[in-house]
Protein backbone atom coordinates (compact mmCIF):
# COMPACT_ATOMS: atom_id res chain seq x y z
CA UNK A 1 0.00 0.00 0.00
CA UNK A 2 0.94 3.63 -0.78
CA UNK A 3 1.28 5.99 2.55
CA UNK A 4 -0.72 9.68 1.08
CA UNK A 5 -0.78 12.64 3.73
CA UNK A 6 -4.19 14.13 3.47
CA UNK A 7 -3.80 17.14 5.07
CA UNK A 8 -1.35 16.17 7.70
CA UNK A 9 -2.79 12.97 8.17
CA UNK A 10 -1.36 9.71 7.14
CA UNK A 11 -3.44 7.39 5.23
CA UNK A 12 -2.81 3.71 3.15
CA UNK A 13 -4.62 3.43 0.02
CA UNK A 14 -3.80 1.30 -2.85
CA UNK A 15 -3.16 2.24 -6.49
CA UNK A 16 -3.18 1.37 -10.18
CA UNK A 17 0.49 1.11 -10.19
CA UNK A 18 1.33 -1.36 -6.85
CA UNK A 19 -1.81 -3.42 -8.12
CA UNK A 20 -2.20 -3.32 -11.88
CA UNK A 21 -4.70 -4.95 -13.72
CA UNK A 22 -2.53 -7.62 -14.88
CA UNK A 23 -2.28 -8.70 -11.03
CA UNK A 24 -6.33 -8.51 -10.57
CA UNK A 25 -6.53 -10.92 -13.64
CA UNK A 26 -4.38 -13.27 -12.09
CA UNK A 27 -6.17 -13.38 -8.50
CA UNK A 28 -9.56 -13.54 -9.97
CA UNK A 29 -8.58 -15.82 -12.83
CA UNK A 30 -10.54 -19.18 -11.74
CA UNK A 31 -13.93 -16.88 -10.65
CA UNK A 32 -16.78 -16.70 -11.90
CA UNK A 33 -18.35 -13.31 -10.83
CA UNK A 34 -22.01 -13.33 -10.94
CA UNK A 35 -23.43 -9.54 -10.52
CA UNK A 36 -27.02 -9.91 -8.95
CA UNK A 37 -28.97 -6.60 -9.84
CA UNK A 38 -28.83 -4.59 -12.83
CA UNK A 39 -30.32 -0.86 -11.71
CA UNK A 40 -27.83 1.99 -10.69
CA UNK A 41 -23.93 0.16 -9.71
CA UNK A 42 -24.33 -3.18 -12.19
CA UNK A 43 -24.26 -1.79 -15.05
CA UNK A 44 -21.03 0.34 -14.77
CA UNK A 45 -19.40 -2.52 -12.47
CA UNK A 46 -20.57 -5.50 -14.94
CA UNK A 47 -19.39 -3.66 -17.66
CA UNK A 48 -15.96 -2.23 -16.50
CA UNK A 49 -15.27 -5.67 -15.39
CA UNK A 50 -15.58 -7.75 -18.61
CA UNK A 51 -14.17 -4.97 -20.85
CA UNK A 52 -11.21 -5.56 -18.38
CA UNK A 53 -10.89 -9.19 -19.47
CA UNK A 54 -12.71 -10.66 -16.29
CA UNK A 55 -15.05 -13.69 -16.05
CA UNK A 56 -18.49 -12.03 -15.33
CA UNK A 57 -22.52 -12.74 -15.68
CA UNK A 58 -25.36 -11.13 -14.92
CA UNK A 59 -28.79 -12.35 -12.81
CA UNK A 60 -31.72 -10.68 -13.18
CA UNK A 61 -35.40 -11.18 -13.70
CA UNK A 62 -36.74 -12.05 -17.12
CA UNK A 63 -39.40 -9.74 -18.57
CA UNK A 64 -38.03 -7.13 -16.69
CA UNK A 65 -37.12 -3.57 -17.26
CA UNK A 66 -33.42 -3.98 -16.21
CA UNK A 67 -33.00 -7.60 -17.92
CA UNK A 68 -33.89 -6.08 -21.62
CA UNK A 69 -31.65 -3.56 -20.66
CA UNK A 70 -28.70 -5.73 -19.58
CA UNK A 71 -29.56 -7.31 -23.64
CA UNK A 72 -29.01 -3.82 -25.09
CA UNK A 73 -25.82 -3.72 -23.29
CA UNK A 74 -24.94 -6.80 -24.92
CA UNK A 75 -24.97 -9.57 -22.12
CA UNK A 76 -26.45 -12.79 -23.74
CA UNK A 77 -29.22 -14.84 -22.13
CA UNK A 78 -28.12 -18.38 -21.63
CA UNK A 79 -24.20 -17.26 -21.83
CA UNK A 80 -23.38 -14.66 -19.82
CA UNK A 81 -27.15 -13.76 -18.59
CA UNK A 82 -29.29 -15.56 -16.00
CA UNK A 83 -32.35 -15.75 -13.99
CA UNK A 84 -31.03 -14.75 -10.24
CA UNK A 85 -30.68 -18.30 -8.95
CA UNK A 86 -28.89 -19.68 -12.07
CA UNK A 87 -26.24 -17.01 -11.76
CA UNK A 88 -25.81 -16.84 -7.77
CA UNK A 89 -25.63 -20.80 -8.52
CA UNK A 90 -22.73 -20.36 -11.09
CA UNK A 91 -20.78 -17.49 -9.32
CA UNK A 92 -17.68 -17.67 -6.93
CA UNK A 93 -17.92 -14.26 -6.12
CA UNK A 94 -21.57 -12.50 -5.47
CA UNK A 95 -21.92 -8.97 -6.39
CA UNK A 96 -25.08 -7.94 -4.63
CA UNK A 97 -26.16 -4.82 -5.99
CA UNK A 98 -29.96 -4.58 -5.49
CA UNK A 99 -31.18 -1.71 -3.68
CA UNK A 100 -31.62 -1.89 -0.20
CA UNK A 101 -34.45 -2.82 -0.13
CA UNK A 102 -34.16 -5.47 -2.62
CA UNK A 103 -31.51 -6.96 -0.93
CA UNK A 104 -33.92 -7.67 1.83
CA UNK A 105 -36.52 -9.13 -0.22
CA UNK A 106 -34.28 -11.40 -1.95
CA UNK A 107 -31.65 -12.57 0.79
CA UNK A 108 -33.78 -15.74 1.64
CA UNK A 109 -33.11 -17.12 -1.84
CA UNK A 110 -29.27 -15.92 -2.36
CA UNK A 111 -28.49 -17.23 0.93
CA UNK A 112 -28.89 -20.52 -0.50
CA UNK A 113 -26.21 -20.29 -2.84
CA UNK A 114 -23.28 -19.13 -0.70
CA UNK A 115 -21.87 -21.82 -0.17
CA UNK A 116 -18.50 -22.47 1.58
CA UNK A 117 -15.48 -20.52 0.04
CA UNK A 118 -17.13 -18.37 -2.37
CA UNK A 119 -17.37 -14.73 -1.83
CA UNK A 120 -20.11 -12.08 -1.07
CA UNK A 121 -19.79 -8.72 -2.48
CA UNK A 122 -21.90 -5.23 -1.67
CA UNK A 123 -21.22 -2.07 -3.06
CA UNK A 124 -23.01 -0.59 0.26
CA UNK A 125 -22.74 -1.30 4.35
CA UNK A 126 -26.05 -0.90 4.86
CA UNK A 127 -27.28 -4.83 4.75
CA UNK A 128 -24.52 -5.82 7.08
CA UNK A 129 -23.92 -2.99 9.51
CA UNK A 130 -28.04 -2.78 10.07
CA UNK A 131 -28.57 -6.69 10.19
CA UNK A 132 -31.17 -6.55 12.85
CA UNK A 133 -33.20 -5.22 11.21
CA UNK A 134 -32.83 -6.01 7.26
CA UNK A 135 -32.15 -9.86 8.46
CA UNK A 136 -28.87 -10.24 6.17
CA UNK A 137 -26.19 -12.66 8.19
CA UNK A 138 -23.99 -14.14 6.05
CA UNK A 139 -22.58 -17.51 6.46
CA UNK A 140 -19.10 -17.89 8.54
CA UNK A 141 -17.60 -20.32 5.76
CA UNK A 142 -18.06 -17.21 2.99
CA UNK A 143 -15.86 -14.03 2.57
CA UNK A 144 -17.89 -10.68 2.75
CA UNK A 145 -16.32 -8.02 1.20
CA UNK A 146 -17.05 -4.04 -0.05
CA UNK A 147 -15.79 -2.28 -2.81
CA UNK A 148 -17.89 1.28 -3.13
CA UNK A 149 -17.18 3.68 -5.96
CA UNK A 150 -17.55 7.36 -4.65
CA UNK A 151 -20.16 7.81 -7.13
CA UNK A 152 -22.79 6.31 -9.49
CA UNK A 153 -22.32 3.46 -11.69
CA UNK A 154 -22.79 5.90 -14.36
CA UNK A 155 -20.26 7.75 -13.10
CA UNK A 156 -17.92 4.76 -12.56
CA UNK A 157 -18.42 3.91 -16.54
CA UNK A 158 -18.29 7.10 -18.32
CA UNK A 159 -14.91 7.77 -16.23
CA UNK A 160 -13.65 4.26 -17.18
CA UNK A 161 -14.21 5.05 -21.09
CA UNK A 162 -12.23 8.39 -20.73
CA UNK A 163 -9.64 6.49 -19.38
CA UNK A 164 -9.83 7.98 -15.85
CA UNK A 165 -11.15 5.95 -12.83
CA UNK A 166 -13.24 6.88 -9.84
CA UNK A 167 -11.96 6.64 -6.14
CA UNK A 168 -13.39 3.82 -4.10
CA UNK A 169 -13.12 2.01 -0.58
CA UNK A 170 -13.22 -1.25 0.27
CA UNK A 171 -13.88 -3.53 3.64
CA UNK A 172 -13.61 -6.71 4.83
CA UNK A 173 -16.30 -8.00 7.10
CA UNK A 174 -15.21 -11.34 7.08
CA UNK A 175 -12.07 -13.27 5.86
CA UNK A 176 -13.31 -17.35 5.68
CA UNK A 177 -11.12 -18.17 2.79
CA UNK A 178 -7.60 -16.01 3.77
CA UNK A 179 -8.28 -14.57 0.27
CA UNK A 180 -10.64 -11.80 1.14
CA UNK A 181 -8.36 -8.72 1.02
CA UNK A 182 -6.51 -9.83 -2.67
CA UNK A 183 -9.96 -10.71 -3.95
CA UNK A 184 -11.54 -7.60 -3.13
CA UNK A 185 -8.68 -5.58 -3.71
CA UNK A 186 -8.44 -6.94 -7.39
CA UNK A 187 -12.37 -6.33 -7.44
CA UNK A 188 -12.11 -3.09 -6.54
CA UNK A 189 -9.03 -2.23 -9.36
CA UNK A 190 -11.22 -4.15 -11.90
CA UNK A 191 -14.43 -2.21 -11.49
CA UNK A 192 -12.53 0.61 -12.73
CA UNK A 193 -11.37 2.52 -9.13
CA UNK A 194 -9.08 5.28 -9.24
CA UNK A 195 -7.29 4.48 -5.66
CA UNK A 196 -8.87 2.50 -2.73
CA UNK A 197 -8.91 3.59 0.33
CA UNK A 198 -9.58 1.06 3.42
CA UNK A 199 -12.62 1.44 5.90
CA UNK A 200 -15.01 -0.97 7.40
CA UNK A 201 -18.95 -1.74 6.39
CA UNK A 202 -20.49 0.92 9.73
CA UNK A 203 -18.01 3.41 8.72
CA UNK A 204 -18.65 3.29 5.07
CA UNK A 205 -22.57 3.21 5.65
CA UNK A 206 -22.51 6.17 8.71
CA UNK A 207 -20.22 7.95 5.87
CA UNK A 208 -22.40 7.60 3.19
CA UNK A 209 -25.80 7.98 4.49
CA UNK A 210 -24.64 11.08 5.77
CA UNK A 211 -23.17 12.37 2.29
CA UNK A 212 -26.37 11.40 0.64
CA UNK A 213 -28.32 13.11 3.39
CA UNK A 214 -25.46 16.29 3.69
CA UNK A 215 -23.73 17.99 0.62
CA UNK A 216 -24.15 15.10 -2.14
CA UNK A 217 -28.09 15.78 -2.22
CA UNK A 218 -30.26 17.12 0.50
CA UNK A 219 -28.03 19.62 2.19
CA UNK A 220 -27.16 20.63 -1.86
CA UNK A 221 -30.89 21.19 -3.04
CA UNK A 222 -31.36 22.88 0.24
CA UNK A 223 -29.21 25.56 0.18
CA UNK A 224 -30.22 25.57 -3.45
CA UNK A 225 -33.20 26.24 -2.54
CA UNK A 226 -32.87 28.87 -0.17
CA UNK A 227 -30.89 31.49 -2.31
CA UNK A 228 -33.09 30.97 -5.31
CA UNK A 229 -35.81 31.92 -3.12
CA UNK A 230 -34.05 34.72 -1.40
CA UNK A 231 -32.84 35.95 -4.99
CA UNK A 232 -36.24 35.54 -6.58
CA UNK A 233 -38.14 37.77 -3.15
CA UNK A 234 -35.87 40.43 -4.09
CA UNK A 235 -37.03 41.03 -7.85
CA UNK A 236 -34.02 39.07 -9.72
CA UNK A 237 -35.84 36.88 -12.81
CA UNK A 238 -35.27 33.29 -12.51
CA UNK A 239 -32.93 33.04 -15.29
CA UNK A 240 -30.78 35.29 -13.21
CA UNK A 241 -31.27 33.56 -9.80
CA UNK A 242 -30.43 29.80 -11.38
CA UNK A 243 -27.54 31.08 -13.17
CA UNK A 244 -26.09 32.51 -9.96
CA UNK A 245 -27.53 29.98 -7.76
CA UNK A 246 -26.89 26.51 -9.69
CA UNK A 247 -25.43 27.07 -13.27
CA UNK A 248 -22.22 29.01 -12.13
CA UNK A 249 -21.53 26.50 -9.66
CA UNK A 250 -21.95 23.42 -11.60
CA UNK A 251 -20.44 24.51 -14.81
CA UNK A 252 -17.30 27.00 -13.92
CA UNK A 253 -16.63 26.34 -9.90
CA UNK A 254 -16.47 22.89 -9.46
CA UNK A 255 -14.84 21.89 -12.34
CA UNK A 256 -12.38 23.82 -10.88
CA UNK A 257 -12.63 22.51 -7.46
CA UNK A 258 -11.95 19.03 -8.71
CA UNK A 259 -8.91 20.09 -10.27
CA UNK A 260 -7.39 22.38 -8.07
CA UNK A 261 -9.28 22.96 -4.74
CA UNK A 262 -10.93 25.73 -3.25
CA UNK A 263 -8.12 27.59 -1.58
CA UNK A 264 -7.06 27.71 -5.54
CA UNK A 265 -10.30 28.45 -6.35
CA UNK A 266 -10.55 31.31 -3.41
CA UNK A 267 -6.82 32.19 -4.62
CA UNK A 268 -8.01 32.64 -8.79
CA UNK A 269 -11.47 34.89 -8.61
CA UNK A 270 -11.62 38.56 -8.27
CA UNK A 271 -11.01 40.30 -5.18
CA UNK A 272 -14.46 40.87 -3.74
CA UNK A 273 -15.37 37.69 -4.48
CA UNK A 274 -12.40 36.30 -2.71
CA UNK A 275 -13.42 38.29 0.76
CA UNK A 276 -17.15 37.93 0.55
CA UNK A 277 -16.65 33.88 0.58
CA UNK A 278 -13.88 34.20 3.21
CA UNK A 279 -15.95 35.90 5.32
CA UNK A 280 -19.16 34.18 5.24
CA UNK A 281 -18.34 30.56 4.74
CA UNK A 282 -17.81 30.36 8.49
CA UNK A 283 -21.26 31.64 9.19
CA UNK A 284 -22.68 29.25 7.16
CA UNK A 285 -20.81 26.31 8.70
CA UNK A 286 -22.17 27.37 12.37
CA UNK A 287 -25.13 27.85 11.12
CA UNK A 288 -25.34 24.09 9.71
CA UNK A 289 -22.57 22.03 11.82
CA UNK A 290 -25.71 21.37 14.30
CA UNK A 291 -27.88 19.69 11.47
CA UNK A 292 -25.14 17.60 10.55
CA UNK A 293 -24.21 16.63 13.87
CA UNK A 294 -27.90 15.53 14.17
CA UNK A 295 -27.86 13.67 11.23
CA UNK A 296 -25.08 11.85 12.01
CA UNK A 297 -26.58 10.96 15.20
CA UNK A 298 -29.57 9.67 13.27
CA UNK A 299 -27.61 7.62 11.29
CA UNK A 300 -25.61 5.96 13.59
CA UNK A 301 -28.38 5.33 15.72
CA UNK A 302 -30.15 3.61 13.08
CA UNK A 303 -33.57 5.85 12.33
CA UNK A 304 -32.52 6.69 9.20
CA UNK A 305 -32.02 2.91 8.27
CA UNK A 306 -35.54 2.14 9.56
CA UNK A 307 -37.01 4.94 7.97
CA UNK A 308 -35.31 3.93 4.56
CA UNK A 309 -36.53 -0.09 4.83
CA UNK A 310 -40.24 1.35 6.13
CA UNK A 311 -40.86 3.89 3.21
CA UNK A 312 -38.59 1.64 0.53
CA UNK A 313 -41.11 -1.49 1.68
CA UNK A 314 -44.19 -0.06 1.09
CA UNK A 315 -46.74 -1.01 -2.12
CA UNK A 316 -46.63 2.44 -3.13
CA UNK A 317 -43.64 3.36 -2.75
CA UNK A 318 -42.99 4.13 -6.56
CA UNK A 319 -45.80 6.28 -6.74
CA UNK A 320 -45.26 8.12 -3.96
CA UNK A 321 -41.25 8.89 -4.74
CA UNK A 322 -42.88 9.69 -7.94
CA UNK A 323 -44.68 12.64 -6.97
CA UNK A 324 -41.61 13.83 -4.55
CA UNK A 325 -39.71 14.27 -8.11
CA UNK A 326 -42.32 15.73 -9.88
CA UNK A 327 -42.39 18.96 -7.42
CA UNK A 328 -38.94 18.95 -7.61
CA UNK A 329 -39.10 18.60 -11.62
CA UNK A 330 -41.88 21.13 -11.51
CA UNK A 331 -40.77 23.90 -9.06
CA UNK A 332 -39.76 26.72 -10.79
CA UNK A 333 -35.90 26.85 -10.14
CA UNK A 334 -35.68 23.62 -11.83
CA UNK A 335 -38.07 24.36 -15.00
CA UNK A 336 -35.87 27.92 -15.09
CA UNK A 337 -32.63 24.74 -15.20
CA UNK A 338 -34.38 22.93 -17.60
CA UNK A 339 -34.03 25.68 -19.71
CA UNK A 340 -30.99 26.90 -19.50
CA UNK A 341 -29.66 23.90 -19.97
CA UNK A 342 -31.46 24.02 -23.29
CA UNK A 343 -29.10 27.47 -24.21
CA UNK A 344 -26.30 25.74 -23.25
CA UNK A 345 -23.57 25.31 -26.55
CA UNK A 346 -23.49 22.78 -28.38
CA UNK A 347 -27.59 21.90 -27.38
Amino acid sequence: MATINFGGVLEDVVTREEFPMEKAREVLKNETIAIIGYGVQGPGQALNLKDNGFNVIIGQRKDSKTWDKAVADGWVPGKTLFEIEEAAQKGTIIQFLLSDAGQISLWPTLKQYLTPGKALYFSHGFGITYKDQTGIIPPADVDVILVAPKGSGTSLRRLFLAGQGLNSSFAIFQDATGKARERVIALGIGVGSGYLFETDFKKEVFSDLTGERGTLMGCIQGIFAAQYETLRRNGHSPSEAFNETVEELTQSLMPLVAENGMDWMYANCSTTAQRGALDWWKKFKDATQPVFDELYASVAAGKEAARSIASNSQADYREKLNEELRELRESEMWQAGAAVRKLRPGK
